[in-house]
């Protein structure tokens, strides 16, 4: 297969990479976003100010990265869009409704009567469980094919769990470096806790994954497959076992260091992703669509990259000026 020769095979592979990776993208930043959400309930009525204000300007930043993934699934991969929104219609309805109450809740919470305030900080909390549950939810339902089975749907509420918690931990992460004092401390008791989250939740889907498919179980365990595979749960340990160490270092001598533990936390969800995409590649939906046979017409797709050459640097600039402009700790909230 002539990878950069024939248009037909070069621009779906392309397109397949940028969506993959504004998918990664998205599952870090917003991760750790509605993981900040996650943790509302175990902070007091001061530190939940402090919660919302170290993703406050970041996180509507955030989901521009989920809307350009969907957007180049629907324009690159059409067949593969409506297979998967199809089997994923309830999961998927189920995370706007989430996304939006956050939406909603993070303005109001802070405009509406202090009276009210406590009722908002819950529709936080709310908004962020149910678009984290239902991004974990079909996550499991992907890997199990897009089959609504009993053992399919069982699995995929494990994953829902597990990412869940997951996401809390790299949201712990976050405030870690983000903030200082009594809630740093708190940030990195939940960080222990939440740890075994992901742990799981990564051991899960590496048990599951080999087993979906006999194609899938020859990539991981057949010579030299399982060479090149081998690295991912290698550097996934070491990852896990400086996580552990860190956690335990505290107080920070020196809080120059406390953007570790979400760096750490950042990838090991890239190298598990990067697992999945090795798993399934070249499918785009599991064992069903091929990225080449998905893919729109060439001449399609050469103007769409076109555009796309314009639109991803203009929200990679964005977010990376979002977060370097409010770079340091968390301050004040404010919106006057």
């Amino acid at each position: 297969m002539d990878l950069f020769g024939d248009p037909a095979v070069w621009l779906p592979w392309t397109f397949a990479a940028l969506m993959g990776l504004s998918i990664l993208i998205y599952v870090v930043l917003d991760g750790f976003d509605l993981g900040v959400g996650l943790l509302m309930p175990l902070a007091n009525d001061d530190e939940k100010d402090r919660l919302v204000a170290s993703i406050g300007p970041f996180w509507d930043a955030n989901e521009t990265w989920l809307v350009l993934a969907v957007g180049l699934l629907l324009v690159a991969f059409p067949p593969a869009h409506g297979a998967i929104l199809t089997a994923l219609y309830l999961p998927v309805f189920v995370m706007l409704i989430g996304l939006i109450l956050r939406g909603v809740s993070f303005e109001m919470r802070a405009k509406a009567p202090l009276s009210q305030k406590a009722a908002w900080n819950g529709a936080f909390f709310a908004g962020s469980l149910l678009a984290s549950l239902s991004q974990g939810f079909m996550l499991g339902m992907y890997i199990m094919g897009l089959t609504w089975t009993l053992p399919h749907v069982g699995f995929a509420v494990l994953t829902a769990v597990f990412l869940t918690v997951g996401y809390s931990f790299i949201g712990a992460a976050w405030l870690i470096w983000k903030t200082d004092g009594d809630l740093q401390q708190h940030a990195v008791r939940w960080a222990k806790g939440g740890i075994w989250g992901l742990i799981l939740g990564i051991g899960a889907i590496s048990l599951a994954t080999p087993f979906v498919s006999f194609r899938i179980f020859e990539k991981w365990f057949s010579w030299p497959e399982i060479g090149y595979l081998s690295p991912l749960p290698i550097l996934s340990m070491a990852l896990v076992g400086y996580l552990w160490w860190k956690l335990r270092r505290l107080p920070f001598v020196d809080d120059r260091w406390a953007w570790t533990p979400f760096a750490a936390a950042t990838g090991l969800f890239v190298l598990a992703y990067g697992g999945l995409a090795y798993s399934f590649y070249p499918y785009v939906v599991p064992e069903q669509i091929t990225i080449y046979d998905a893919a729109s017409a060439p001449e399609s797709l050469m103007i769409i990259l076109v555009g796309t050459l314009f639109v991803l640097p203009a929200i990679a600039g964005y977010t990376v000026l979002s977060y370097f402009i409010f770079r340091g700790k968390a301050t004040e909230l404010r919106y006057d």
